[in-house]
């Protein structure tokens, strides 16, 4: 009978596999002791009759360097009376068990040693993907494999990009094991794991043109739907644990809806399950099947979508096959999580956590700003071992010391909104803490305001810390900053100065469609000498914006020319090469807004 016993090491991949003078006689199986918690050892004893023997001058020796320095010349063990000590992995008890198999003095005795050895390397590598998320992935999967033309397209793309999908696989190791706990808790496929490769390479981080963002990539109405937070502070749509039960949610609500049919519910999820039934009814009028794969009434992305998902499939269920190398994903969640009874700066909790700014932002990109929001959540997640010392740290602090308190003293021509953007905080919350009823504010008055206890560029994966980045790009051109005034959009801005929205939307961190505040600033780059140019249909009087030329007249100023417009001095400037004067006869570009023009 054979001995399995485990001891401890640094982690799966340092295996030590004691392999002492092997006996043979008699036995029949291999009995496995206490199971491991990372790593593992096998130890295989002499026969108990066995005489003691001296200690052989290999004794202790390396396996694989006793292999080499012997040429692969191995003497059978029983008979020379030592024990070899191999330090290795799988890979190495295939060696051994190779070089065994093919020893030329091969007899009855040594078959069955290889066979030992096989039957080792079996159970290191049974103990090896007990500890492995991707190995625990394929055991769940429940969808159908795909093999067609759109499948095999998107499978030759991942294939061509292997550190695509490197990057994307070690993004996924904070995060992947408790969305596969999720997933098994409801018993659904675990390829839904696979998911947020498509939606956004597994980044929390992630905007798309279409104003979808984090990791399930949620629309905010979606995510209104589905019940998730979305203010200034916090959006619930980039909350690792909230998106992920809203998105597992939604997408069994879609199976449910197609009667379990997962090529539909996917496909629902891209485009929207009302986009799918009607391209469901288009087929059937027409008399032709109605699976995802023959459904031609929908966008080119979802007729992607679905095909990018099963080619992940093929790819995760087979990596030998694809000669895929996993990133090493253990089962355990890498996060604890601490819930807090109140708003604290986030630079604090870092701080009493003992991590960096951005090691809290990438475990909690739900919030926007420099602290938790005011009316919650207030839950945190902390890497794995440091919320014990962090919940006695923050014990210690009084409630209203884990935010910084400003007393601000209202200078003439102050309103709340100037005061809120100057400390980065809303005017919701100033009338709040300060009982205010409206926003009427008095000169020479104080405030109390809660701001950030560092400077706002040290919380540098806030949202305003991405824009500043996005913003502080450089990028071919002439850079130009522009502040948004009222009933303006990206829209009429990109027209006026010559570029496309899509394009002013990327320099600045935006959706095409966002809706823009005013005195927000943008920065856009222009190529040429003109700072500006106007499509030919901006003249049309249907237009908020109307370009025209202007000549100066004699007593004109800059001042008096943008008071009759209802126009800044400064865009004026910004739009003309302007010399100290202005001189009668000069002509000059203006934009006007015939909306708030008088008569």
């Amino acid at each position: 009978m054979f001995l399995l016993q485990i001891l401890p090491c640094r982690g799966i991949k340092s295996l030590i596999v004691v392999c002492a003078a092997i006996s043979i006689a008699g036995c029949a199986s291999l009995q496995p002791g206490p199971e491991p918690p990372v790593s593992a050892a096998v130890a295989i004893p002499l026969d108990q009759d066995s005489a003691p023997v001296e200690p052989s001058p290999f004794q202790q020796q390396s396996f694989v360097d006793f292999v080499d320095a012997t040429n692969g010349q191995v003497p059978n063990p029983v008979d020379d009376g030592f024990d070899i000590v191999v330090e290795t992995d799988a890979v190495s008890v295939d060696r051994a068990a190779e070089i065994i198999a093919k020893h030329k003095h091969m007899s009855k005795r040594d078959r069955e040693e290889a066979q030992v050895v096989a039957e080792i390397e079996a159970t290191l590598l049974e103990i090896k993907r007990a500890d492995n998320a991707w190995y625990r992935l394929q055991q769940g999967m429940q969808f159908a494999p795909v093999d067609n033309k759109r499948v095999r397209a998107q499978l030759k793309w991942y294939l061509d990009n292997p550190d695509y999908m490197q990057r994307v696989m070690e993004r996924a190791r904070p995060i992947l094991p408790f969305v596969l706990d999720e997933l098994e808790r409801r018993n659904l496929p675990s390829e839904i794991a696979l998911l947020p490769i498509v939606e956004s390479a597994y980044q929390a981080f992630a905007y798309s043109p279409g104003r979808a963002s984090g990791l399930w990539q949620i629309i905010p109405s979606t995510g209104r739907f589905l019940g998730l937070k979305q203010n200034w502070w916090y959006d619930g749509r980039r909350d690792i644990i909230e998106s992920t039960h809203a998105a597992i949610n939604y997408l069994d609500s879609l199976a449910r809806q197609f009667d379990g049919d997962w090529e539909l519910a996917l496909a629902s999820y891209n485009a929207g399950p009302g986009r799918i039934r009607g391209a469901i009814r288009y087929n059937k009028k027409r008399k032709r099947p109605t699976d995802f794969w023959n459904l031609t009434k929908i966008r080119k992305e979802t007729l992607d979508y679905v095909p990018k998902m099963f080619a992940l499939r093929e790819l995760f269920a087979n990596p030998e096959k694809y000669k895929l190398d996993l990133v090493p994903v253990g089962n355990q969640v890498s996060y604890e999580i601490v819930e807090l009874d109140g708003q604290i700066d986030l630079a604090l909790a870092a701080d009493l956590a003992g991590i960096t700014m951005n090691e809290l932002y990438q475990l909690n990109p739900a919030f926007n700003r420099w602290a938790t929001a005011p009316e919650g959540p207030h839950r945190l997640l902390l890497p794995l071992g440091k919320a014990k010392n962090f919940e006695l740290a923050v014990s210690r602090i009084p409630a209203n010391k884990r935010i910084n308190w400003v007393r601000h003293r209202i200078k003439n021509g102050e309103n709340l909104g100037q005061i809120s953007t100057r400390y980065s905080t809303t005017i919701a919350l100033i009338r709040e803490v300060n009982n205010l009823r409206g926003t009427q504010i008095r000169a020479g008055k104080y405030l109390m305001v809660p701001t950030a206890t560092r400077s706002l560029q040290s919380y540098s994966l806030s949202q305003q810390s991405r824009i500043n980045k996005i913003q502080n790009t450089n990028r071919s051109g002439n850079k130009k900053v522009h502040i948004v005034r009222s009933g303006q959009s990206l829209w009429s801005i990109s027209r006026s100065y010559g570029v496309s929205t899509q394009a002013l939307a990327k320099w600045n961190g935006v959706a095409p469609i966002d809706t823009l505040r005013v005195g927000q600033k943008l920065v856009l780059w222009t190529s040429g000498t003109n700072a500006q140019k106007v499509s030919i249909s901006q003249t049309r009087p249907s237009n908020i914006l109307h370009a025209l030329r202007y000549t100066v007249r004699k007593g004109d100023s800059l001042y008096l020319i943008a008071n009759r417009f209802n126009i800044k001095m400064a865009d004026i400037k910004r739009w003309n090469r302007i010399g100290k004067y202005l001189q009668p006869g000069q002509k000059l570009k203006l934009y006007v807004d015939i909306t708030s023009q008088s008569g």
